[in-house]
Order: C-alpha cells, then sequence, then structure tokens
C-alpha cells in the first residue's frame, strides 16, 4: 500500500465554497487519506466539532488555524467570512486580508509537502505551488445544455473586459493546469457537462456528491453558523402543518434586498395560501451616522412578526436557520431559493421543487439549469445581476411572487409534474452516493489516481 496519502485542503472563506469543501475533504478522510485543512480562526469554527468527532472515529483529520491579518486589511476583528461583509466596502477589505494570507499558506505547503493540494479555484495561485512541489493540484468548482440566459442575467466581468477580467482569466488557465476538478454533484443530474469535460476540454472532473448526502444528523445540526432559533422549536412549528403544506424561504447568507422588495415578499407570501418559513436577512441602515460607514439591521414591515404569531402561517427566522433539518420534514412542500449550488442540492436530495429567485454569481445559470433542463422549478422572473440591492433596485412584485409560489405549491398538472421530476432525481441522489453509485466510483477512482501519480513520481525521483 506505500505510505499513507496526504492531501491539504484550502477552502475560500465564504459560505458556499467552504462548507462543501470541508465536507470533501471529511470523505477523502472517511477512506483513508490523510488530510490537513487550512483555514482561519473564527471559520474554524462552524466546523471543529465536526472534524473532533472525526479526529475521535479514528480518521486522520486535522485543521491548520491561521491568524487571519484583520487589522491589516482594515477589518474589525472576527471579519474573516464574506458572509460576516455587510457592504461591498467591507467586502473588498475582505477580499484583500485573504489575499494577504497567500505567502504564509505557500510557506505551510513548502513545510508540510503534501501529495495533493486541493483549492477553491480562486486560489488560482496554488496551481504554482503544486508545480513546484512536483504534484497535483485538484480545483474545487461549478452547462453545456441549451440555456437561455439575458444580457442583464450576465455579471460584468462576462460581458466586457472589466478589473476582474485578468483574475478569471487567471482562474480558468489554473484550471487547464490542474490535475482536474472536484464536482460537488452526480453524473446523473448534469451528464453532459461531465461529458464535456471529459471529451471537450481534456479536463479531469470526478463527481463526488452530493456530499451533503454523506452527512449524519448531528453533521447537519452543527453545520455552519450557531442557528438562530432552537432545532427543537422549529420542528414542533412544523410537526402542526400538514406534509407538503410549508414553503421553506432562503436566500443565502450573502444577499442583501432592500426594504421595499422584503415587504413585497413579505406581502406575497402572505397573500399565498401557503404557509411559510421565511430565513430573512438584514437590510443596510440609512446612512446617518458621522462616519457614513454603512451598517445593517434586521427590518420587516411594522406588526408583521405579530401577525404571523397570531395566525400561525409563517415562522420567521433572523440569521442561520438549521436548513437541512428543515427541508427533510416532511411538511415541507417546496423550497424558495437563491440557487446557489448548495442549496440547490439540499433541496433536490429531498425531493423538493423549486421557485428560483437568482441574484448573482453562477447562480442565474443554476436557475437555468433547475427550470429549463431538469424542469422541477419555476422562476419569479428576476433578470438583474446584483449583489447588494438599494431602494432604486428593480422589484420583484408580490403577484409575480405569489404567482410562482402557486405553480409549484399547488394541484396543478404543472405542479404535480414538477415534484414527480424532482422525487426521480432525488432518487437518483441517493443511488450516486451508495456503493457502486456513480460518486461512490468517482471516489474511488480520484484517490487511485493520487496514488498512481505519487508512485510514478517516486520511480521517477529513484531513477533519476
Amino acid at each position: 500500500m506505500g505510505s499513507q496519502i496526504h492531501v491539504m485542503f484550502l477552502p475560500y472563506m465564504a459560505p458556499g465554497h467552504m462548507m462543501p469543501m470541508v465536507d470533501i475533504a471529511r470523505l477523502f478522510a472517511a477512506q483513508g487519506i490523510r488530510v490537513t485543512i487550512i483555514t482561519t480562526t473564527m471559520n474554524a469554527i462552524g466546523f471543529k466539532n465536526s472534524i473532533e468527532r472525526d479526529v475521535e472515529s479514528g480518521r486522520n483529520i486535522s485543521l491548520e488555524i491561521l491568524r487571519f491579518p484583520s487589522a491589516e486589511a482594515g477589518l474589525p476583528e472576527g471579519c474573516e467570512n464574506l458572509s460576516s461583509a455587510p457592504t461591498p466596502e467591507t467586502t473588498i477589505k475582505l477580499i484583500h486580508g485573504i489575499e494577504l494570507l497567500e505567502p504564509q499558506i505557500k510557506i505551510l505547503f513548502r513545510e508540510r509537502r503534501p501529495d495533493c493540494i486541493a483549492s477553491d479555484y480562486i486560489f488560482w495561485w496554488t496551481i504554482d505551488v503544486a508545480t513546484e512541489l512536483g504534484i497535483p493540484r485538484l480545483a474545487f468548482s461549478g452547462l453545456p445544455d441549451q440555456v437561455e440566459i439575458t444580457r442583464s442575467q450576465l455579471p460584468d466581468l462576462v460581458k466586457r473586459r472589466t478589473e476582474f477580467s485578468e483574475f478569471f482569466d487567471k482562474l480558468k488557465e489554473a484550471e487547464r493546469k490542474s490535475f482536474g476538478l472536484l464536482m460537488n454533484s452526480f453524473y446523473e443530474l448534469e451528464s453532459a457537462y461531465s461529458d464535456h469535460f471529459t471529451k471537450v476540454t481534456g479536463i479531469k472532473a470526478w463527481h463526488l456528491g452530493p456530499v451533503n448526502l454523506f452527512r449524519s444528523v448531528n453533521d447537519n445540526a452543527l453545520r455552519g453558523d450557531k442557528a438562530t432559533i432552537s432545532e427543537q422549536r422549529c420542528l414542533r412549528w412544523l410537526d402542526s402543518k400538514e406534509p407538503n403544506s410549508v414553503l421553506y424561504v432562503c436566500f443565502g447568507s450573502t444577499a442583501r434586498f432592500s426594504k421595499a422588495q422584503i415587504l413585497e415578499i413579505g406581502n406575497a407570501l402572505e397573500d399565498s395560501s401557503y404557509s411559510f418559513i421565511w430565513v430573512v436577512g438584514k437590510v443596510l441602515k440609512e446612512d446617518n451616522n458621522e462616519d457614513h460607514q454603512q451598517q445593517e439591521e434586521w427590518w420587516l414591515p411594522e406588526g408583521y412578526e405579530e401577525k404571523l404569531k397570531e395566525n400561525g402561517k409563517g415562522l420567521v427566522i433572523k440569521g442561520w436557520a438549521p436548513q437541512v433539518l428543515i427541508l427533510h420534514h416532511p411538511a415541507i412542500g417546496g423550497f424558495l431559493t437563491h440557487c446557489g449550488w448548495n442549496s440547490i442540492l439540499e433541496g433536490l436530495c429531498e425531493g423538493l421543487p423549486m421557485v428560483t429567485w437568482p441574484i448573482f454569481a453562477e447562480q442565474f445559470y443554476n436557475e437555468k439549469l433547475v427550470t429549463q433542463v431538469l424542469k422541477f422549478g419555476e422562476p419569479v422572473g428576476n433578470k438583474t445581476w446584483r449583489v447588494w440591492a438599494t431602494e432604486d433596485s428593480t422589484l420583484i412584485s408580490r403577484s409575480e411572487i405569489e404567482n410562482a409560489i402557486r405553480r409549484v405549491m399547488g394541484d396543478e398538472n404543472e405542479a404535480k409534474e414538477m415534484r414527480k421530476r424532482a422525487r426521480r432525481l432525488a432518487e437518483w441522489a441517493k443511488m450516486a452516493v451508495e456503493e457502486g453509485g456513480s460518486s461512490c466510483n468517482d471516489m474511488k477512482s480520484l484517490i487511485e489516481d493520487i496514488r498512481m501519480f505519487k508512485r510514478l513520481t517516486e520511480k521517477t525521483t529513484k531513477e533519476s
């Protein structure tokens, strides 16, 4: 068998990147691989308990915790993740802080000399370190199907050359030079995408997901930030509802809506005939402080929460929610989502049809996969790529939102067909991660490819 393979993982400091990559790292450790995850102090809090349980069970997995250069980047202590960056200005500082970690991480790779580096694709420079060390670099990424994207749904860097274009050129070049890509997906979901990579681009891709299906109940309860509502209260409320009668509404941890848009969402949820759980995000406060630093606040229409408590129709959660546990409950019948890839997979694995509301990044592409290709979702109709909404932003009206909810949650044939497709996809997902399934086989193939690379490197070294 030879010495144990050592893989070092470097996730990006954002929930949608970090959580699935940590899941993949733990999956590697479960296969007998020695794993090290590089992260920072505050980011480690979200998953260190799960890692400790892995260690107690005999897995060789550890954390390499670095101090985040908050002061050097002009950030308050504890601001180490994009989810804690409320404004464009703070986000830019945070990205700069992450960049400041590069020299320290490079030194770490050179000192530890792992057999493989698995990094988020945003850390394009890890390909240079891997090449220097003579080891493979795996990039953690995301439709070759014919989808329709309007120009306003595309980010500026796709429509024209911007200051970010050079950065994305580096990402693509690093991708081409990498040993291959790690995908939190499964072959049956995106077979055309998989075939596109292997036959057209020549880049290897291993589908290892959905990685959320490998988590235990305890993992799901402890996943991410500390929930702002007790699981028991949330589940008791759901227990009082009929099966498939509740809509779950969540827009991820980084999206920011205007007060006007929150009002439209709230009215639409009240207008609909369905119960709901709504995970509400913060809004930017009006600029009324002397230093003009933007701040955030929780905001809902006056009396909204009190009304819900009286009629029992809805449950509002402010901040982090135990999403996987909620989606798993039989009372949930649909998911209004921002189309982040992790959320799509978590909803899909529960066989839930979706109301889609993409906001930025790859979410518009993900929406088209759900609504046009796999056809188990209905769009609300957002056509504008925007991270931070202002009061001048284009509104999605209450009627548009309510109509999309009805088309997904209703009893019409269209809704029934969406539910049927969603349940079929859930069955395929579960089969993929079972012994002999496509993702299980890809995991074994990947580990053997890394072992083969190491053996060939050792043989070449001896012969020289």
